[in-house]
């Protein structure tokens, strides 16, 4: 059986909802969050670009760069991972002579970090209610 594409994963998971039972955390059920964190999200700077680009209509390559910290290559592989994913999109242009990348967040790219949040807000809510 063939490995399926990361895109066709989240495109499934869109599908569903990404809901599964409820995890417990902390003895008790976090109701209506899927069992897992979204691994794509998590990583640290995809989260960021992700995050980042929830609040602004769209940011260029080197916006995201100086906003994350990130070199180039770091930058342009984990943007790549989420392109693929259909999570955020990517356009090319050029300004003058010079080449210019922009990224926006997609639908499923938003609505996979809602869920992603609304996971952490039910961690959050379970360790306090400890």
């Amino acid at each position: 059986m063939a490995k399926s594409s990361a895109a066709e994963r989240h495109r499934e998971r869109e599908a569903t909802g990404g809901r599964s039972s409820p995890r417990r955390v902390g003895g008790r059920a976090a109701a209506g969050v899927s069992s897992s964190l979204d691994r794509l999200i998590h990583e640290r700077l995809r989260l960021g670009i992700v995050s980042a680009l929830a609040v602004n209509a769209s940011l260029s390559f080197n916006e995201l760069k100086a906003l994350m910290r990130a070199t180039d290559g770091n930058l342009s592989v984990h943007a790549r991972r989420l392109e693929e994913a259909g999570y955020i999109s990517c356009s090319k242009s050029f300004a003058g002579r010079v080449p210019r990348t922009d990224y926006r967040l997609t639908a499923m790219g938003r609505r996979a970090l809602e869920r992603y949040l609304e996971h952490m807000e039910a961690l959050i809510q379970a360790t306090r209610e400890r």
